[in-house]
């Protein structure tokens, strides 16, 4: 039994460890050198990765409160390899931070907090895992103390992240009291067509939502995202965003089954906005930072499209896009720490002429962007294809249409970017920057993976089996 907990709880066991250790080290200063600190912990980071692809098991603890499946350790690899490719990006703005062991238990803290919010059975453990990996996010956005766009990142990430808690806690306390249970297999079968069941739903959908940064709720994300340093935004549009899916999945497809046809009208409506809204809105961005974040609210309106379909299918492509998702945004964003560590610079003209001095980082911008847009041969291409298609199982083909139109738009504002790096001419271009080999690493992962993925058919059968069992 003792080992079955052990396997079962590997992946939370592993981070708590590390977390301890790195605590350990800060407090013993053991090691001062801090490129032999980031060594050290990206080194720490690979190998909770590579733990988690091997001796799995599936199960249930603590009375259904956590449970394991197949499908759940499949989601956390893929914040975790996330994790790691940050860690890798970070190197170079972290490597003469005074702060950097902080920067690591914080985001581990965050991390540990998502695999337990994804592996909750029961709505305390849910919202317990909910805190654990948003009020650290605070730091991190804080992270540049003397930076003042990094304080009022902070204070509007704390802000919008209590709102759409206190909101979600209704729903909860809502569901809690007309079931009395918080436990999701036995609540399920107790939800009806009572309003104030219905109502409870409602909110708990809208604090979903709120942290999707899906329209309308999202007027928080593009100032949370410019103000926080680069690594840490990359981590808030990917890893963060993707944990909240991992459990809307869940929710949506086990918890709320029982209301698909009152969420489906409700996703249509997000969905249109979502889509429409990011896409225009990104057209209108100077800084590199707020037009990826919008590019990531308009990729939650695709991502919430194939969910619609309430099928299996829909969710293995959803899981199947955020890994595309992943690497592709990954990228984009290593290339943004690179300038930003070494130049200070993230509005979209600074990368004007920037393919002069900087052929490598310039393609890997290209060929990530061209993922997020959807052009093939790219992965990002097949990952909106299998979203679209799961999207259509409803037959709804007006919205359908809307999205693939919004794809078109789309084009128009990721080439403005490849436009500046390759095109448009700057009496001064960024010199070479040299970024470190953890960097180079990281971005020649992400590039391959951003091309590769969309051939693989492999990961999507396997994730279409485990998500149908």
């Amino acid at each position: 039994m003792g080992m079955d907990f052990l396997l079962i709880m590997k992946s939370e066991m592993s981070l708590t460890l590390i977390i301890f250790f790195l605590l350990f080290l800060k407090i013993a200063e053991l090691i001062k050198d801090n490129k032999t600190l980031l060594h050290v912990a990206n080194f720490l980071l690979l190998g909770h990765f590579i733990l988690g692809l091997f001796f799995n098991k599936e199960g249930v603890l603590f009375n259904g409160m956590y449970f394991s499946t197949s499908v759940l350790i499949a989601e956390k690899s893929i914040l975790h390899l996330g994790a790691f490719l940050i860690s890798l990006q970070a190197f170079d703005w972290l490597k003469h931070n005074k702060h950097l062991l902080e920067f690591y238990i914080l985001m581990l803290s965050t991390l540990l907090g998502m695999d337990f919010m994804i592996s909750s059975g029961n709505f305390l453990m849910f919202y317990l895992g909910l805190e654990l990996s948003s009020i650290p996010l605070a730091a991190l956005c804080n992270y540049d103390l003397n930076k003042r766009k990094s304080s009022e990142s902070a204070v509007k990430m704390i802000l919008s992240s209590a709102f759409a808690s206190a909101i979600l806690l209704f729903g909860i306390s809502f569901l809690y009291g007309v079931t009395g249970t918080l436990n999701f297999a036995e609540m399920a079968p107790l939800l009806g067509s009572s309003k104030l069941q219905i109502l409870a739903f409602i909110f708990v959908f809208t604090g979903f939502a709120f942290k999707l940064s899906a329209v309308p709720f999202h007027l928080w994300t593009a100032d949370v995202y410019e103000g926080a340093p680069a690594p840490v935004t990359a981590y808030l549009s990917v890893i963060s965003k993707g944990s909240i899916v991992f459990i809307f999945i869940t929710a949506m497809f086990q918890l709320f089954k029982t209301y698909e046809g009152l969420w489906y009208n409700m996703f249509y409506l997000i969905i249109l906005l979502t889509i429409t809204v990011g896409n225009l809105f990104a057209i209108r961005q100077s800084n590199i930072k707020r037009f990826l974040a919008f590019s990531s609210i308009a990729q939650v309106g695709y991502i919430l499209l194939g969910l619609s379909s309430g099928t299996s299918v829909g969710a293995s492509s959803a899981i199947f896009f955020l890994v595309v998702y992943t690497f592709s945004n990954l990228g984009a964003f290593g290339v943004v720490s690179l300038v930003s560590a070494h130049a200070g610079r993230e509005d979209i003209d600074d990368f004007k002429g920037f393919y002069a001095n900087n052929k490598f980082a310039s393609w890997v911008m290209a060929i990530c962007l061209f993922s997020l847009a959807g052009i093939p041969p790219t992965a990002g291409f097949f990952g909106k294809m299998f979203l679209v298609t799961a999207g259509a199982a409803k037959g709804n083909y007006a919205l359908i249409s809307i999205a693939v139109m919004n794809m078109v738009i789309s084009l128009y504002y990721y080439l403005r970017v490849v436009k500046a790096i390759f095109i448009d001419e700057n009496e001064k271009p960024l010199p070479a920057l040299t970024g470190s080999l953890s960097l180079k690493i990281s971005l020649v992962i992400c590039i391959v993976g951003a091309i590769s993925m969309g051939f693989a058919s492999g990961l999507f059968d396997y994730l279409n089996t485990i998500t149908g069992k």
